[in-house]
């Protein structure tokens, strides 16, 4: 057993990524795969193959950072959003596949863990973290301690009545309906056609082109709108943004929400906010992921 190296899952709506990862947030070999658009039998087959294909390097414990709400009696993710998975128990699942000690915690909130143990949070003793991807998750640290709540901060509701939020949720208004991925899916097909998507609008965006900086810009207003709610609840040290859309259109999104933030937070969190960028890009989750299986393996001495 190779005690300095566990293997983490990040699930995402549109890609699996798994890897070795290290106590100090080093990743070894990954693996990334497209999300099966099958049923849960496919998307848990899909995990389990990268598993396997981890396992031939030697491993001590299995973390899993899903996007599904964690039911903190029983250990069973409940249901996902954006994916067809609900009622899975990853650590039984997992200890029965391979004999190995396996902790599971909602993908944000294993983000949020790695940017404040490793990352743009270490230090502080509060933080809020979103991250924008397919959909929008959140994390939180507060008095110095991960919430292991739901945080589904990014179904907090930012527009009254606005446009319906996607998967299985059925609100409408949520930040996951206007500052995703997604989102920017619908803004560049608006802008260029069907089949355009988010990457082409911040390709052309970070051109200089107007009309996608314009965009990119209202969707960064909006997440600014919710950040300053958020920062009202919490006053946190430091906001932390990641997820792979949050990466790829950085300052075109950060710098709106920036202002609109200010905006709303009442005083002195109007001057004192901090928006950064995730320092650990889009691998905060995979590093989340094998800090969450580190504390299983911990749990078990």
């Amino acid at each position: 057993m190779h005690e300095d190296h566990v293997i983490g899952v990040d699930l995402g709506g549109t890609k699996i990524l798994a890897g070795l990862v290290g106590r100090d947030g080093s990743i070894g070999r990954t693996i990334e795969i497209p999300t099966p658009d099958g049923p849960q039998q496919e998307v848990l087959a899909a995990i389990d193959a990268t598993v396997e294909d981890l396992l031939a390097d030697g491993a001590a414990a299995i973390g899993y950072g899903v996007p599904l709400n964690i039911d903190r009696r029983t250990g069973i993710a409940l249901r996902a959003t954006n994916l067809p998975l609900h009622d899975v128990h990853f650590p039984n699942r997992a200890r029965e596949r391979y004999g190995l000690p396996a902790g599971v915690e909602n993908d944000a909130n294993a983000a949020a863990l790695a940017e404040w143990r490793l990352g743009a949070g270490r230090g502080v003793s509060d933080l809020v973290m979103l991250t924008l991807g397919t959909g929008v998750g959140g994390g939180l640290v507060l008095d110095g301690r991960l919430y292991r709540g739901w945080a589904e901060l990014g179904h907090i509701v930012v527009v009254a009545d606005g446009e319906p939020c996607q998967g299985s949720c059925h609100g409408r208004g949520h930040l996951e309906a206007v500052a995703s991925g997604l989102a920017a899916d619908r803004a560049a097909a608006a802008l260029y056609g069907p089949g355009a998507a988010a990457p082409e609008l911040v390709r052309r965006a970070h051109a200089g082109e107007a009309a996608a900086i314009e965009a990119l810009g209202r969707i960064g207003h909006l997440l600014g709108v919710a950040i300053g709610s958020l920062v009202n609840v919490f006053d946190p040290d430091v906001v932390v943004i990641g997820g792979g859309f949050g990466a790829a259109a950085g300052e075109l999104v950060l710098g709106p929400a920036r202002e609109a933030a200010r905006r709303e937070a009442i005083q002195p969190a109007d001057e004192t906010l901090r928006i950064v960028e995730a320092r650990l890009g889009e691998d905060a989750g995979l590093i989340g992921a094998g800090l969450v299986g580190f504390e299983a393996l911990d749990g078990e001495r």
